[in-house]
């Protein structure tokens, strides 16, 4: 089980009171409360540890069931309880980061309301410092003085915008190049996540092909099997379709000669029907002809093969 660092106390309300700032002390309170639930959070890890470690003991010296199970009960409501002072703690050191960065922007603006007050009292104390000055001088030499002294009190107030203005623009490049780091590696990160993501749905694209193309092929083999099957069958039907009709007149033709013995009268009538039984015997020939040409019908089954491998 990972034991849990003790974390850091936040800063003391005492610069809460010296910059007067409301940000800050909204951050320092949430950073607060966060240490006080890391702290219970930290306890209760400490106690389901402790709980995991007796239950699996206890099961490693008598393995029953029920030990066993309370062992892992035990172990995942620590696992668990771990977790949870993970997310506190992360929590809370983010609490942490918001009331430095409320700090340092508190102390930035009392260092700017500071050099502001300064700048003004140190005009203030050259507009004096002039008149004192004005006043000891000659009243001939008093407008040329006034002149050149404001022009070098102006310099150096420039010199010194100009410095600070440098020291500011050094830092925003800093910070720029910071975060453009952040986002290039942000960036390459999205970039690795999306050509696994790529990776995975082409692989999945591939099995799902490989399936459809099997389907495929064992319907087209069920459909070739059933369509050989029904060839041979209408074939044989055919056969003996033919072997019946064959059969038909010949027994016809014994049953009129029978009559024709007994009586000599009826022959031209017995002679007629034998050619009716002619024109009805080549009405099998012509059944013969239309079971040949059968099979050829049997051959559309092929084209459906050919259907699900497209599909």
């Amino acid at each position: 089980m990972a034991k849990v660092k003790a974390t850091k106390k936040a800063p003391a309300k005492s610069a809460v009171k010296k910059t007067g700032d409301a940000a800050l002390a909204k951050a320092q309170a949430t950073a607060t409360k966060l240490q006080k639930e890391a702290a219970t959070a930290a306890k209760q890890l400490a106690a389901a540890q402790s709980k995991a470690e007796a239950a699996k003991s206890k099961a490693a010296k008598a393995a029953t069931a029920t030990n066993k199970k309370a062992a892992v009960k035990a172990k995942a409501a620590a696992t668990k309880q771990a977790a949870k002072v993970r997310e506190t703690n992360a929590k809370l050191k983010s609490a942490e980061n918001n009331v430095k960065a409320a700090m340092a922007a508190a102390k930035a603006k009392a260092a700017a309301d500071a050099a502001k007050k300064a700048v003004e009292a140190r005009k203030a104390a050259a507009a004096a410092k002039a008149e004192a000055d004005l006043a000891k001088a000659v009243k001939a030499f008093a407008a040329n003085w006034k002149k050149k002294r404001a022009k070098a009190d102006a310099a150096k107030e420039a010199a010194r915008a100009k410095k600070e203005n440098l020291k500011r623009k050094i830092a925003a490049k800093k910070a720029a190049v910071k975060a453009k780091a952040a986002a290039q590696k942000a960036a390459a990160k999205a970039k690795a996540a999306a050509k696994k993501r790529l990776a995975r749905e082409k692989a999945a694209a591939r099995r799902a092909a490989t399936k459809a193309k099997a389907a495929a092929k064992r319907l087209a083999l069920r459909e070739k099997a059933a369509a050989k099957k029904a060839a041979a069958k209408a074939k044989a039907a055919a056969k003996k379709a033919v072997k019946k009709a064959v059969k038909k007149p010949a027994a016809k033709k014994a049953a009129a000669k029978k009559p024709a013995a007994k009586k000599p009268a009826a022959k031209k009538a017995a002679a007629k029907k034998p050619a009716a039984k002619k024109a009805a015997a080549k009405k099998p020939a012509a059944k013969k002809a239309a079971v040949k040409k059968a099979p050829a019908k049997k051959r559309a089954p092929r084209a459906k093969k050919a259907a699900p491998a497209s599909a």
